[in-house]
């Protein structure tokens, strides 16, 4: 540390307004934050701790909308984020924050007997720090799926996850070329790391048979 570091502060707000009609809802949430004297790491040269130059501020929006209407649910998402911080007097995005992310999920669902549902996730780009292949992540989509089938007190469930096969080491290396400052081996992860997951199992709901 060149100095001694300044106690961080913050103040935030947020707004939330939300309008339903019929089978359908929405909310719109605002929101914000300031940090002074804000401590930063540098990882360039050395391994340094300081306040940075000026605050960290960020600005965003969020939009929530479900729609039911037996027997599909729908809900969507979408976030504006700015994320901005100083360095050395200028103004950048603030690393590993994208500025667009998007969702989609979607559930269906038949007597109660089964349902059925797909998820969409969408990650827009992020600046990056002290990661020697790339300076901004690629935006990536992630896709799921999940089935569940009721046989009397059990419940036999599917699960698929990220069924696009997304990882992180398909676009850039995770192992670093040499060791960073700080030690480390690997880059930071802005991607998911473990590529398609699928596991199942079997739910048992005996509550019905205890009440008798």
């Amino acid at each position: 540390m060149p100095r001694p570091l300044r106690a961080e502060r913050g103040r935030s707000a947020s707004l939330d307004v939300t309008r339903s009609a019929g089978p359908v809802s929405l909310t719109l949430t605002l929101f914000g934050s300031r940090v002074r004297d804000p401590v930063r790491v540098e990882r360039q040269e050395a391994f340094v701790l300081s306040n940075a130059a000026g605050p960290y501020t960020t600005a965003g929006i969020e939009i929530l909308g479900t729609v039911r209407r037996a027997p599909l649910a729908v809900t969507g998402t979408y976030t504006l984020v700015s994320a901005r911080e100083s360095d050395e007097h200028k103004r950048r995005a603030v690393a590993l924050t994208p500025r667009h992310a998007a969702g989609l999920v979607g559930v269906v669902e038949g007597e109660r007997r089964w349902r059925a549902g797909v998820e969409v996730y969408y990650t827009g780009r992020q600046r990056l720090e002290d990661n020697p292949f790339r300076t901004t992540t690629r935006p990536y989509l992630v896709v799921g799926f999940v089935a569940e089938r009721r046989f009397g007190p059990a419940r036999l469930f599917l699960n698929a996850e990220n069924v696009t096969d997304v990882r992180q080491s398909r676009f850039n290396p995770l192992l670093r070329p040499e060791r960073a400052i700080d030690g480390r081996w690997t880059v930071d992860a802005w991607a998911p790391l473990e590529g398609r997951v699928f596991n199942g199992g079997i739910r048992l709901d005996l509550r019905g048979r205890r009440a008798r």
